[in-house]
């Protein structure tokens, strides 16, 4: 099972959180970024390559690739105290995003509470649509919400889930949603004629922007104005195609879409990006432009991406386009704000 990681830079002003006490160190230099990696002991090799603080979770798919309520549910628990024993000796150096089962709004609500209250966590990473249900006949239904006898998924843009985000709200904690794979036979009937496509070339990033999507169009970010969410690879393309995503959008209000307003609004207020694995300089530019580079985020996305591929960005790109109040906003400041650090 990976583990997702955020990788914090270590500093002089400590701050202590909860009975873990979790410790931020503020040196006003150095990146924060969102990564995976798949050992406590390469993160520990990672960390002193770069001297970076790690804010660990479980990624891709984790808890939303398990069907049963029940397990999927003990699972996030088990999965939750595990890394917070594992890092309690060690803050400075660690911190973490929950994992949680999502079949049930109210108790990922609570298990939220209590990961970011008891154990101290900075917020939760969800990798997508949580699978639920039961196989009938090797059929597999893509729906919303559960049907009796049904392999489903669920997506959380519904009012049952109004109860999940008003906790994020309340805890004033972001959610990072992740992309995954598509189980069978769901990936071979969209993929088989072009395998090649599978992952990151397309496949996660089509998927998970329909959620994206799909929480802006039904209205989420509308009942919770103050919710954020966390995208990464430069959010998954929606902010390339924000003219043509609006313009289309506005035929759907007379249907009864309750989407409020558009999704450059979300983007611009409630939803941030990252840099992971999508260095390209005129597309960080262009998104900076349509949505503010305040609401972008550094990332690597280690280790599918070497982090010396970033520290060359950061190196020779950044500079020919960005100022060194915006470079260390990008690098470090915001991701400090958004979670919380200085607090």
């Amino acid at each position: 099972m990976a583990r997702h990681v955020s990788l914090l830079l270590l500093s002089s002003l400590l701050v202590s959180h909860t009975a873990y006490g979790r410790v931020w160190n503020d040196t006003g230099v150095g990146s924060i970024i969102f990564e995976e990696a798949w050992t406590v002991p390469e993160l520990i090799h990672q960390a002193e390559l770069s001297r970076q603080l790690m804010v660990l979770s479980c990624a891709s798919p984790c808890i939303q690739g398990i069907q049963d309520a029940a397990n999927a549910s003990a699972m996030a628990t088990s999965v939750n105290d595990q890394l917070a024993s594992q890092i309690s000796n060690n803050t400075v150096r660690f911190g973490a995003f929950a994992a949680l089962a999502m079949h049930d709004p109210a108790a990922a609500a609570q298990e939220l509470n209590r990961t970011v209250t008891e154990l101290g966590f900075l917020g939760a990473l969800l990798n997508d649509y949580q699978q639920a249900g039961t196989p009938d006949n090797g059929m597999l239904l893509v729906l919303t919400r559960l049907g009796s006898g049904t392999e489903t998924f669920i997506f959380y843009d519904q009012p049952e889930f109004d109860v999940f985000w008003q906790m994020a709200v309340d805890l004033d904690v972001p959610v990072y949603l992740h992309p995954r794979t598509n189980p069978d036979p769901v990936e071979t009937l969209l993929y088989a004629h072009a395998p090649f496509l599978i992952g990151a070339t397309q496949e996660f990033a089509v998927t998970l922007s329909t959620h994206i999507l799909g929480l802006c169009t039904n209205g989420v970010f509308d009942r919770f104005p103050n919710l954020t969410v966390i995208v990464g690879h430069l959010g998954e393309r929606i902010p390339s195609d924000l003219f043509r995503i609006n313009d289309q959008l506005t035929r759907q209000v007379a249907v009864g879409m309750p989407m409020q307003k558009n999704v450059t609004f979300y983007f611009q207020h409630n939803i941030l990006e990252t840099t992971s694995g999508n260095f390209a300089p005129d597309l960080v530019r262009f998104h900076a432009q349509q949505i503010g580079l305040d609401r972008i985020l550094y990332s690597v996305d280690y280790p599918y991406v070497a982090m010396e591929q970033g520290a060359a960005f950061l190196a020779n790109d950044v500079p020919a386009f960005l100022n060194d109040t915006e470079a260390l906003a990008l690098m470090r400041g915001r991701a400090i704000e958004v979670l919380k650090l200085n607090d």
